[in-house]
Order: structure tokens, then C-alpha cells, then sequence
């Protein structure tokens, strides 16, 4: 799916297994499972006989047959699901997962006994694991094929998982309602009762009841349709391979498609409500194009015989892998060639990447249990990358990757951060885990390993990995076995399974024999949160390298036992090549051939770790950069501005010399320098914004504009230049335009005019609509105008624009009806709402409402997206990560604890009141040395 230490003992299904059969043989004569007297209480009051939050492993799925018949009137749906068990030892009971099923019916019969009258089966549920009991008369048998029947009535979901409802607006007026699926993680409970783990793969065959009005699909393709009542068709759809029930996908509408064949022989069709048909041609290319990769680079050909990819009017997150049925929010795959920018066909291309992917990582070999969720998103995120760089070039996605590292990062520094694969049990907790630690930190320290081994090493040992264990369930550690044996490039050997390098010229005689056993090097990045910091001493020609852990906040003395396999790499002032070696131990010397001016260490921005240079190494440094920084790459220079900001945070550097290093930016023309300076900047002004500091914080962002200006009065409005060149055109002139920088100002209020005035005909260049709108949006007229356009408009890239602009307003009345439009979700869909709500939570003049809004609605948000999930997390730390005094900390902290079970233990509650903590503590160590820094800082810029 598409859009965050010591081990801790895990009780595993095998355990529990084993202390219940340690049971049974103590004690015969409960074999068929007596309940026992402290069972939980089922909703009629009798005992229910399991008490845990996983399933029984010893009853397992085979096939589903699945009737789904949606009544898209009373937005009610009717189900019969038969599932062909096998039991693995004698029991009375099969627990399996239901939510919100009223289930009608229930029964057993063995399946080789077809002619054997049903037996009925008496159903327990259990709500607050989601679960159901079947209790039978007489014990299951092991071995014996059973099928278990089970009929159903549902109201369809009001919410964005589950089977629910969808609709959307057509240009007359009509409101039309389709009904689609989102499973993942733990939803597919909610449309039929199941094993809803994803160990419990099995082959599903699945039939939908529909009007004639009414086109469905599902994860197979359509096999016959039978007329069985006037106005009533059963789609009947081929079987699917086996699979997890969060991969079940089914839809009922009116869309329309298009479609194309692969070269080996695949149909690709993508589906939409009718009026947007027209905007479905760029993903269709890309969706082929993209298969045929995976198809190549995998070796592994794409095992069902279509890909259905479906803009669905209403989705939470950003799109859903269901196999051979991928999902996805609308302005994730439809392309408007008339209004939408260049960083839309960036997001829509990397998103198909990433679900498609997923159709090898996830869907042909899935992790056997949600702590290892890494192992689907981590390796789909980092595939978006490897893929598209190869079939899309001129989207250049390696400028971008870097970027989604600090971010992981930015999370990862936190004491509320987890490891990579953490142990969780119940929903919530699962939901958790689908954050930057599990994608971006995931596919940043897989293209670390990639860098390390060398791309054609590191994929032979992923092809081996889908190959053995295609159609099975894995954990973290099958992973990297499947890398062992796997040598890196360059002069190494095989020694007793593992590779060595042989002798090196420039390292001394402990770095030679480099054993690469990745199992144990990769365990130290999945197994433990946070990452190193690296620290840099130069004595001459010796390099003193030490590592420790990263952590922001005072409080973290205690903590040493953290050790990384840590693969280093580096260049100097004498010698661009690049020189590699694996730090194992805490400290330990390199010996140059030469004293050197400077060193760069994390060449290319590969390594998850940051760097210190102690003594005079970071003088030396922005020394290069402001005489000659091109000298290093673009990603290096990204990787020092990230680099000596967060140094400052936990205080190894000053803020006067991260501020001093940044001024080379005024020379800087190249997209990942420019934003990471960006990100690195514009957050000391939003603290600023949200305390009584007006002088100082008028004065930092006009010395923001002042840095960029060359590079802003450089920007062309039109749409002209490669896809990097036009999203840094985007984003400067909206920061120019955002921060008053009059000549952007002054263009953009003769474009907006021109706009308003053609009544929206005239046409403005996609990549400054953007800057267009937020200046528009400051008057009350233009504010109307805009909502006005965004009623009517087809294309989701241009409503996400006037969502900004209108998030955006001075005007505290205008925002209150934004946000309470958009949560009630009829005009605005609530599916933008987190969105939304974080927008105007940044807003200087709105952050107030945001925060207000969140605390009195918060019941009902998280009824609409869910504890836990990504959404939640948005939002809550949207609306208050940037406090930075000790009263917001105090009421940010009041509020959550008030809640209890209904949030207050939440992993983002944690982060964001860290995170204030942490404002705080820079704020009172920062802010005076900013203000004289401010003072001194040349106003020639």
C-alpha cells in the first residue's frame, strides 16, 4: 500500500501452539477443547473459548467460495462464504475473524461426504478481537477436508475500508454510488468472515450480484455471467492463485476502461468514472511499461492473466496492491494533460511502480506476520526507484530518493521510533506500522545494501529470494539468507560460505579480510531503532571513526549498547574515488596515502547514517562549498546541508555554522541541494511563527528570500524544462509568492486576474498554477471563486491545488468552513480532510482552528480513518509538531492522556510530544544566537 532497543520477547503463533499441546498431553481428556472458566464472554453472554488476539494455527484455509450481492440503494450487502478447512488436531471450535457481520447461518459438512446432511453450527462473537466461534457438535478430525458455510447481511462501510461506499458528482449534478474494497491491513473481516492473517494464504473464487447498470470486477477476470432474477446478473470470476485475504478486491460501478496487452501476453486495463475516462492514457503506458520491467528484472513472469488498475472516487491512503486489481486514489493515476504539473506524472508513475511491485514483494511471497510489514512496503518503495529510473528517465527519481531518507529519518531520531521489524498484535498496532520507518527507512537501507553489494549481486539475491519462496510467507530473516553466499563487486573471495576482500592498498591490515555475512549486518539495521552517527577526527593522515547512536532529546546517556555494521565510504580533496569499508566496531583508524584539505564520507548520500567532522573538518568543508561546489555531487551537497542541521539538534554543532554553510545556496541551481535547504530553513521560521517572535521572524524570512532570489528571478512562467527543473520552478515561486516576494506577487495577481475574468478558460501554466492560486485565495472574492472552480472540476492534480490556496487564507472564517466542509465530506471529500486540517494547522492565522478542531472532533475522526492509522498520525502531528512552549506542550499533552484507549497510547501521540519537547529545547538554545547570527549575516544576499 501507497501515500515511523532492546528485543523484546515475541509470543509466536508456534509458541502458543506448543503450550496448548502441552496442555492436551497432560490432559486427555480435553482434547476437543473445553472451555475454560476465565474464557471471555461472548456478545450472548456465553464463555468464548479463545482468549488471544491471533488465530488457532492448526486450523488452516484452503479455498474461499465467495458470494457478494451489494445493494447500492439501501447500501446494504448480502454474503454465503464457503471455506474448505483442514484441522491439524481434533476441535470442537474454528475461530475465525468477522466484523460487523450479522451472519444468518452457519454450517459443516465433510467434504468428501457431499450427499451428508450440513450440521448447524452455533456462532459466538466476540467483538473486541474481532473474532467469531463455530462451535460443533461433534470434533473435527484431523486431516479431514471440511466446508464450513456461512450466510451474511452487512451494511455497506461508511468509512474508507472494508466493503464501503463510494460516489462521485458527474458535471449535471447526478450523484452516482459505486461500492469498492480496501482489506489491508485487517479489513477483509469486515466483508466476509475469514482467517484474515496473511499466513493463511488460500484460492479464492468469488462471485458478484449486480444490476445491468453495473460493471463489476474483481481480482480475476470474468468467466460467465448468468441472468439469475429480472434485473439481476452473478458474475462468476475465474479462481485466483493462493493468496492473503487482505489482497481480495472487488468492485461495483459504472466505471468505464481502457486497456493494452503486454508483450507476454498480460491485458492491462485501467478503470474510471466515465467523465474522466479521457485522463486514464499515461497510466495505462506507464502500468504496461512498468510490468514488462518487473516481468524482466524479477524473472518471474506475471502470473495472472490481467491487471486491472481502478481511480476510485473515495480512498484514504495513496493506492492498494490487491492482486491483479490494484486501487488507487484518483489523482494517483489519472493524468489531465492540460492541468496537471510535473510532480503529478512523478507521483502517478512512482505510485504504479510501487503497487505493481507489490505484485512480486507482498502478493507472490508475503511476510508472515505484520511485524515484518518492511518487507512488502520497504522493497515496493525502493523498487518505485530502481524501476522507474530505468523506464522513465527523464522523470529522474534518483534526485528524489534522498529525500525520503531524511524524512525517515526525521522520524527515526525519536525515542518513540521502532525497529524496522517490531512485534504488534492487535489492529491498531498493525495499522501503526505502515509509516517511514517501514517505507522509507526500509528502501533506504535496502539501496544501502544494493550499493554495497553491487546492484547485479544484491538482485540475484532478491530473484532467489521470490523464486524460493514464491506463493509462501517469509520473515525478516529469509530475506537476507537468501543474500548470504552473495559476494560483492570488486577483488573478493569465497571463504567457508561467507566473501572476503582480499588485501588493500589504502586500509590497514584490520580492514582487509571484510567478511560479508549479511544476515548479521542487516539484522543491526532491521532489528534495532534509530541509526549511527558517524564521527570524523583527522590527525594527519589518520582517520579516527567512531559510531554512536543518533537520538534527539537530553535524556539518552544510558543508552550504549547500540552497534552498527556500518558500510562507510568516502572521497577527499586528493582522490574522487570512491573507497569503501565496513565499520563493525565502535571506533577504529583509516590511513590515507596522503594528508588531505577535506574529506566527504556517505558518497552519494548512501549510507543511513549522518557525519560529524570534528576540529576544523566542517570550516574545510563549507570552505569547498562556497568556493567550488560543484566539485562534489548534488546529493553530497543535500546530504551536508541535512547533515549539519541535525548536528545542531543535538548540539555538535552550532547553529551560526549550519547557517553560515547554507549561504552557499545563493550559487546553488539543483533541485535536492535547493529543497533540502528548504526543509532545513523553513521550519525555523514556522516555530517562530507560532510564538510572539515577529522581528526576528519577518527578518529570517526575508534573509530566506534574499538566499533564494537569483535562483527565484531566474524562473520562467511556463512550463518549460526537464521534470526536475519544473518542480523547483513550482516550489520557489509558491514560497516567493507565500512569503509577499512582491515581483511574484505581482505576476500572479495579473495571471489570477486573467483566470477569474475568462471565468477559469484562460489558461495558466500547470507548474505556477499553484503560486496563481495562493495569491487569489487572499482576497474573500477570489476565495469564492476558486471553491467555485473547484465544484466543477474534472481534474484531481488542479482541486489539490485550490485545496492549498484555500488552507492557505488569512481569513479564520473561511477556514472554519474549510474544515468543516471537508470533514462532512460532501463537496470537499473527507478523503482530503487530513490533508486539510494539516494545512491550515500550519497556517500562522489557522493553526489555532486546526488544533481545536482535531480535540473536538476527535471521536469522530477516528471513527472515519481509524486508530492508528497513517491518516490519525497525520493528523495529529500536523496540527502540532510545530508548538514550542511548555503551555502548548502541557495542553498537546492533557488532551491525549484524556483519552485513554481511544488514542493516548498512540506511537504518534508519542513522536509529536517528543517532537515539542524538542522544539522547545532547540528554541531556547537556538533562538538569541539566531537573532545575532541575523544581525551579522551580509546583506549583500
Amino acid at each position: 500500500m501507497a501515500f515511523l532497543p532492546l528485543k523484546v520477547p515475541r509470543v509466536t503463533a508456534s509458541s502458543l501452539f506448543i503450550s496448548l499441546l502441552t496442555v492436551l498431553i497432560v490432559s486427555p481428556s480435553m482434547r476437543c477443547q473445553s472451555i475454560a472458566t476465565d474464557s471471555p464472554i461472548a456478545t450472548n453472554g456465553a464463555p468464548f473459548p479463545w482468549d488471544k488476539m491471533r488465530l488457532p494455527s492448526y486450523i488452516v484455509p484452503v479455498h474461499y467460495n465467495l458470494m457478494i450481492h451489494a445493494n447500492l440503494t439501501t447500501l446494504t450487502f448480502l454474503g454465503a462464504t464457503e471455506v474448505e478447512i483442514i484441522t491439524s488436531r481434533p476441535t470442537n471450535f474454528i475461530i475465525l475473524h468477522s466484523q460487523h457481520l450479522q451472519i444468518t447461518k452457519a454450517t459443516l459438512r465433510e467434504k468428501s461426504q457431499e450427499s451428508q446432511a450440513e450440521q448447524p453450527l452455533t456462532v459466538l462473537e466476540y467483538p473486541p478481537n474481532e473474532q467469531i466461534a463455530l462451535l460443533a457438535d461433534e470434533p473435527l478430525l484431523i486431516g479431514r477436508q471440511y466446508i464450513v458455510t456461512m450466510e451474511y447481511t452487512a451494511p455497506l462501510s461508511e468509512t474508507l475500508h472494508g466493503f464501503y461506499k463510494s460516489s462521485y458528482r458527474t458535471q449535471k449534478g447526478e450523484v452516482r454510488i459505486l461500492a469498492s474494497t480496501q482489506f489491508e491491513p485487517t479489513a477483509a473481516r469486515m466483508a466476509f468472515p475469514c482467517f484474515d492473517e496473511p499466513a493463511f494464504k488460500a484460492n479464492f473464487s468469488i462471485k458478484i450480484r449486480r444490476e445491468p447498470r453495473h460493471l463489476a470486477i474483481s481480482n480475476m477476470p470474468l468467466i460467465k455471467s448468468m441472468n439469475i432474477a429480472e434485473g439481476l446478473i452473478e458474475d462468476h470470476f475465474d479462481v485466483t492463485v493462493k493468496m492473503s485475504t487482505y489482497l481480495v478486491a472487488f468492485i461495483i460501478s459504472d466505471f468505464e476502461s481502457v486497456s493494452k496487452m503486454t508483450k507476454s501476453g498480460v491485458k492491462v486495463s485501467v478503470y474510471a468514472v466515465p467523465e474522466k475516462i479521457s485522463q486514464t492514457g499515461y497510466a495505462l503506458d506507464a502500468a504496461v511499461t512498468l510490468l514488462e520491467f518487473y516481468e524482466d528484472y524479477f524473472r518471474i513472469p506475471y502470473p495472472l492473466p490481467k491487471q486491472d488498475l481502478a481511480a476510485i472516487p473515495d480512498f484514504q491512503s495513496g493506492a492498494m496492491e490487491n492482486w491483479g486489481l490494484t486501487t488507487y486514489r484518483e489523482s494517483g493515476l489519472l493524468y489531465d494533460t492540460k492541468k496537471s504539473s510535473a510532480s503529478s506524472k512523478l507521483w502517478i508513475t512512482m505510485i504504479i511502480a510501487h503497487e505493481l511491485a507489490h505484485q512480486w514483494f507482498g502478493n507472490l511471497v508475503t511476510m508472515e506476520w505484520w511485524n515484518d510489514l518492511w518487507l512488502n512496503e520497504g522493497f515496493a518503495k525502493f523498487m518505485e526507484f530502481v524501476s522507474v529510473s530505468v523506464t522513465h528517465p527523464d522523470l529522474k527519481v534518483e534526485d528524489y530518493f534522498f529525500g525520503k531518507c531524511f524524512s525517515a529519518m526525521e522520524t527515526d531520531a525519536l525515542n518513540s521510533s521502532h525497529p524496522v521489524s517490531t512485534p504488534v498484535e492487535n489492529p491498531a498496532e498493525i495499522r501503526e506500522m505502515f509509516d517511514d520507518v517501514s517505507y522509507e527507512k526500509g528502501a533506504c537501507i535496502l539501496n544501502m545494501l544494493r550499493d554495497y553489494l553491487s546492484a547485479d549481486v544484491f538482485k540475484a539475491g532478491i530473484v532467489q529470494y521470490l523464486q524460493k519462496f514464491s506463493y509462501k510467507n517469509t520473515k525478516n530473516e529469509d530475506l537476507w539468507n537468501s543474500m548470504t553466499n552473495m559476494c560483492p563487486t570488486g577483488d573478493t573471495q569465497k571463504t567457508d560460505g561467507f566473501c572476503s576482500r582480499k588485501q588493500s592498498i589504502s586500509s590497514p591490515s584490520h580492514w582487509s579480510q571484510e567478511v560479508v555475512d549479511v544476515k548479521t549486518m542487516m539484522n543491526t539495521w532491521t532489528l534495532q531503532k534509530g541509526f549511527p552517527l558517524i564521527t570524523i577526527s583527522m590527525k594527519g593522515r589518520n582517520v579516527h571513526v567512531r559510531q554512536e547512536l543518533y537520538r534527539k532529546g537530553t535524556n539518552h546517556s544510558e543508552e550504549t549498547g547500540y552497534l552498527w555494521h556500518v558500510p562507510l565510504s568516502y572521497i577527499t580533496s586528493k582522490s574522487d574515488k570512491v573507497e569503501r569499508f565496513l565499520l563493525r566496531t565502535k571506533t577504529d583508524v583509516l590511513i590515507l596515502p596522503e594528508e588531505v584539505e577535506w574529506i566527504k564520507f556517505n558518497v552519494g548520500m548512501y549510507g543511513y547514517y549522518i557525519v560529524h567532522y570534528e576540529g576544523d573538518g566542517w570550516e574545510s568543508l563549507t570552505g569547498l562549498l562556497k568556493e567550488k561546489h560543484m566539485t562534489i555531487s548534488s546529493n553530497d551537497r543535500a546530504n551536508l546541508i541535512n547533515n549539519a542541521f541535525q548536528l545542531v539538534s543535538i548540539g555538535k554543532l552550532s547553529i551560526e555554522k549550519a547557517l553560515d554553510l547554507s549561504l552557499y545556496l545563493k550559487r546553488e541551481t539543483e533541485i535536492m541541494p535547493v529543497f533540502q535547504g528548504l526543509n532545513e530553513l523553513i521550519p525555523l521560521y514556522k516555530l517562530m511563527e507560532k510564538r510572539d517572535m515577529d522581528d526576528v521572524e519577518t527578518q529570517f524570512k526575508a534573509f530566506l528570500i534574499r538566499l533564494f532570489k537569483d535562483l527565484i528571478d531566474n524562473q520562467t512562467w511556463t512550463d518549460e524544462g526537464s521534470v526536475s527543473q519544473r518542480m523547483l520552478r513550482s516550489q520557489l515561486l509558491l514560497l516567493a509568492c507565500v512569503r509577499q516576494y512582491q515581483p511574484c506577487v505581482q505576476k500572479a495577481e495579473e495571471y489570477f486576474k486573467k483566470w477569474k475574468e475568462s471565468n477559469g478558460t484562460f489558461h495558466l501554466p500547470n507548474d505556477v498554477t499553484s503560486a496563481v492560486f495562493v495569491v487569489g485565495a487572499q482576497t474573500t472574492e477570489g476565495w469564492d471563486f476558486l471553491f467555485e472552480k473547484y465544484q466543477i472540476s474534472l481534474s484531481s492534480t488542479e482541486k489539490n491545488k485550490i485545496e492549498l490556496a484555500l488552507s492557505i487564507s488569512h481569513n479564520k472564517e473561511k477556514l472554519q468552513w474549510l474544515l468543516d466542509q471537508s470533514f462532512q465530506g460532501d463537496i470537499i471529500k473527507t478523503q482530503e480532510f487530513p490533508h486539510i486540517l494539516s494545512s491550515v494547522g500550519r497556517n500562522p492565522k489557522g493553526y489555532h482552528l486546526a488544533w481545536q478542531f482535531l480535540k473536538e472532533n476527535w471521536n469522530r475522526i477516528i471513527q472515519k480513518f481509524e486508530l492508528g492509522s497513517a491518516s490519525i498520525a497525520y493528523m495529529v502531528i500536523g496540527t502540532t509538531n510545530q508548538y514550542s512552549t511548555r503551555e502548548r506542550l502541557k495542553e498537546v499533552k492533557e488532551f491525549f492522556s484524556s483519552l485513554n484507549e481511544n488514542g493516548s497510547q498512540l506511537r504518534c501521540v508519542q513522536q509529536t510530544l517528543e517532537t515539542i519537547e524538542e522544539n522547545i529545547r532547540w528554541m531556547d538554545q537556538n533562538f538569541e544566537k539566531i537573532k545575532v547570527w541575523l544581525q551579522k549575516s551580509p546583506s549583500s544576499l
